[in-house]
């Protein structure tokens, strides 16, 4: 069953999602779909740091939902959700568990999907956090509603991730390749896109084969600009590749580039700062320095 509230999310614009969301509220008349409501509006709570609000919204949903699956499920979502952005995934992780189990034996796979989502993300440690993200793949590859396979993109690419960052570079490209094949999926969702392609090509250049991560990156920096919002990551990354391949100018003027857009690069931001004085040297590197 398709998740007919997901289309009124834009996660980049909490204020108009929150209208809109209130504006369904008002002209809606059902107690159960009032406590649909009601869960979303307490994500916007949770996204915006106010867990208190949240609650409170969530408690006022669950005095409507009475025995409404989808209604419960979203509760115990949105409530784990809550308890895990406030720092305690350790109360997170049954709320998902639950959501999990009552939304898969209502036949609510989109929301099923969500919960084995949350859970790798809530999960105590790899492995816990592996079945979790296991599971969610294999309920959303067995589906044949495209709302249900959307999943897979985002538990493909924490899988990767995972990978990555453990240094299984080999499986982790594969992870990223299957994502990036289910956000194609959805053309109109650019973004989701190009940050597939951009995680495959990161992971090219980790084994040492920046020929084939270059073009990669060379399109997804190419629309970003076109979009009017060049990233800073992503200007990064085609600055390594380049500086593998031995191409300096071009090394440069994207090192440039992710050093105006970076966070990392302002004086004020304290890391450790490793990552932007390797910005600042590509930036300042030439043909010689790159061949010597």
């Amino acid at each position: 069953m398709a998740d007919r509230l997901r289309d009124l999310w834009d996660f980049d614009d909490l204020d108009s999602t929150e209208r809109r969301f209130r504006e369904l509220l008002t002209a809606e008349t059902s107690a159960e779909s009032r406590a649909e409501i009601l869960t979303q509006l307490a994500r916007v709570r949770g996204l915006r740091g106010e867990f208190d609000q949240g609650e409170q919204l969530v408690d006022e949903a669950e005095g409507l939902a009475g025995m409404n699956t989808a209604a419960r499920v979203r509760i115990d979502l949105e409530r784990g959700r809550l308890r895990r952005s406030s720092g305690d995934r350790e109360a997170a992780l049954p709320l998902f568990g639950s959501a999990f189990d009552t939304a898969v034996a209502a036949g609510e796979l989109v929301l099923a999907a969500d919960a084995a989502h949350m859970a790798a993300l809530a999960a105590p440690d790899r492995d816990a956090m592996l079945a979790w993200t296991q599971t969610g793949i294999e309920l959303a590859e067995s589906a044949a509603d495209p709302s249900v396979r959307y999943w897979l993109g985002p538990l493909l690419n924490n899988l990767g991730w995972e990978h990555y960052e453990s240094g299984e570079y080999e499986p982790a490209l594969d992870a990223f390749r299957r994502a990036l094949g289910e956000r194609e999926l959805d053309p109109a969702n650019r973004s989701a896109i190009e940050i597939a392609r951009y995680a495959v090509a990161k992971t090219l250049r980790a084994l040492g084969r920046a020929a084939e991560a270059t073009p990669l990156l060379e399109e997804a920096v190419a629309w970003t600009e076109s979009e009017g919002a060049p990233d800073g990551w992503f200007h990064e990354e085609l600055a390594e590749a380049y500086a593998d391949l031995g191409r300096a100018a071009d090394a440069a003027e994207q090192a440039r580039r992710a050093l105006a857009l970076l966070p990392e690069a302002d004086p004020s931001f304290e890391d450790d700062g490793d990552r932007v004085s390797r910005l600042r040297r590509l930036a300042e590197t030439s043909d010689a320095d790159l061949a010597g």
